[in-house]
């Protein structure tokens, strides 16, 4: 099974981002993020990876670990109100992993972030890329609006453009 996860990995690279996320649909992403931004007082980041190296994946990095690690890569704990999310794809292993600042931790659930991870990765399976992520950040933002509803200004603490790994 690792040895499969590896090839997986290494046959998942640049170009294979590129063709499920071409520059109109990173356009459309971060446009998205910025639109969400303005119902509330959070900051969400898109970071997409095609595969990991070998060596990670031998050891048995997974894609949660990852997005963990990019989560404070990214800075996305760095906001005023701990209202950071990033929203991570991991195309080799086909997952999705929402990681939330310590801000959400009573109000939201973990399965509320699963549900939204799950659903895009059933939209990713049918080759929905756009939609997948459009939706996922609607969702996120749903639910940053209701943690963290708008309340005046909303400073832009973190980069709306996704970020590819």
């Amino acid at each position: 099974m690792r040895l499969m996860r590896c090839l997986r990995h290494l046959t998942t690279r640049g170009w294979t981002v590129v063709r499920r996320f071409p520059p109109p649909t990173l356009q459309a992403i971060e446009a998205a993020i910025r639109e969400s931004e303005t119902l509330h007082r959070g900051e969400i980041r898109f970071a997409i990876e095609g595969g990991l190296d070998v060596w990670s994946v031998w050891r048995g990095v997974t894609s949660r670990d990852r997005a963990v690690q990019t989560f404070g890569d990214l800075c996305v704990w760095d906001t005023e109100e701990n209202s950071g999310v990033l929203i991570y794809v991991l195309l080799a292993d086909h997952r999705v992993e929402i990681l939330a600042d310590r801000g959400f931790t009573p109000s939201v659930e973990a399965a509320e972030w699963a549900e939204v991870c799950r659903e895009m990765e059933r939209r990713f399976s049918a080759d929905q890329f756009e939609v997948a992520a459009l939706e996922g950040v609607q969702a996120v933002g749903s639910i940053l609006a209701r943690v963290f509803p708008l309340l005046g200004g909303n400073p832009n603490e973190l980069p709306n453009r996704p970020v590819i790994l």
